[in-house]
């Protein structure tokens, strides 16, 4: 029996590698002879370096950069063996899990040390990044991003403005003289997790928004603001992003990367099953198990574990081991998955059953090994 295990992180509980391992030890208890292949995956979101990483080799530098709260924090960069490719994610510099709960709100967050980490890979002679830009704690647009690497942003009394979210509510005009023109000469790619647009009903700031603490009574506002900086920047720059599919992508960095760098958006997804090979290893798999830290409707959109689903082979058992299940989830079986199973054990506080993911993760494995044994 040949068992493909390619789950992606638990958000701010276990990374996937973690994840891998404790699904494997919960079927192993069931299945000891089968084979194995464990797969961490990522989307463009947490894990994403790591997982590229595995796949090429390399190496992995930690820099200090600006926070998403304006302080130091190290962040993780990695080179591929010759150094011409720069594996960078965002959520390194500026990810949801660097901010404590009491204070995350992403009119306070920036996403600046984005850009440091690009000025790094440039400086260190990397000729492409490829950049993840899930789970961040920002909704700047990729106005901090921009002004690290030269771009300067100003209100209508010609001042600067810092790069936070709320700035967008006062930036009327931009200057790219300073700009760094190293960019001219890398190929970008963006990993994106998501294909939602820059602004909307389905856009950065509605979707997402809530979930890193901007408060709701500011949704309109802040993408009536999202809305007005892109059509300002882009009759700057003379390009139109905000309609692109996944323009939305990390509180709209997805959108800048692409106006401000001339990056090229790609589903973070369709990168990792490319450079993992997943496809080709699941081709004769009897059991594939996916998984992440929620499922719901959104799971579909560009996420691991309906991608991963998709390179299953039809005779093969698709199952999600999840920390929780959210509203819309049952349209997942119509995209391939053909169970899914929480491992949250009971009502909790959130730090035990964040610190007792492992354990709950591997019984879950264990009771969904026996089930189908």
């Amino acid at each position: 029996m040949k068992i493909v295990i390619a789950p992606d992180s638990f958000k701010e509980s276990l990374p996937s590698d973690q994840v891998a391992r404790a699904i494997h030890s919960g079927f192993q208890s069931i299945f000891p002879k089968a084979e194995y292949h464990l797969l961490p995956i990522a989307d463009g979101g947490e894990g994403t370096v790591q997982a590229l990483v595995s796949a090429h080799g390399g190496k992995v530098d930690s820099i200090s950069v600006t926070g998403p709260l304006g302080l130091p924090v190290e962040a993780k960069i990695a080179f591929s063996n010759d150094g011409e490719t720069a594996f960078i994610e965002m959520a390194e510099a500026c990810g949801l899990h660097l901010v404590p709960l009491d204070q995350r709100n992403p009119l306070n967050t920036t996403s600046f040390g984005v850009g440091e980490l690009m000025l790094h890979a440039m400086n260190q002679g990397a000729s492409e990044l490829i950049i993840g830009v899930g789970g961040s704690s920002t909704n700047d647009g990729g106005g901090g991003m921009a002004s690290a690497l030269g771009y300067e942003f100003f209100d209508v009394e010609r001042k600067a403005v810092k790069g936070v979210g709320k700035d967008l509510f006062n930036i009327a005009s931009m200057s790219d003289s300073n700009r760094d023109r190293r960019l001219d000469l890398v190929n970008i790619t963006i990993a994106a997790d998501v294909e939602n647009p820059l602004t909307g009903n389905n856009g950065a700031t509605y979707i997402y928004g809530p979930q890193k603490g901007l408060p709701e009574d500011k949704l309109d506002e802040m993408d009536k603001a999202m809305c007005r900086f892109y059509q300002m920047a882009g009759k700057y720059l003379g390009m139109d992003v905000s309609c692109l599919r996944g323009s939305g992508a990390g509180g709209g960095i997805g959108a800048g990367l692409v106006l401000f760098t001339g990056a090229k958006l790609k589903k973070g997804i369709e990168l990792m099953l490319e450079h993992l090979k997943v496809k080709e290893i699941c081709k004769d798999a009897d059991i594939v198990i996916v998984g992440e830290g929620k499922m719901d409707r959104q799971t579909i959109f560009g996420k691991a574990p309906s991608g991963v689903a998709k390179c299953a082979p039809p005779k093969a058992k698709v199952v999600a081991i999840c920390g929780s299940v959210g509203e819309g989830s049952e349209v997942l079986y119509d995209h391939g998955l053909d169970a899914i199973f929480p491992t949250i054990p009971a009502i909790l506080p959130i730090e035990n059953i964040l610190g007792g993911a492992f354990k709950n993760i591997e019984r879950t494995s264990r009771n969904v090994a026996a089930l189908l044994r």
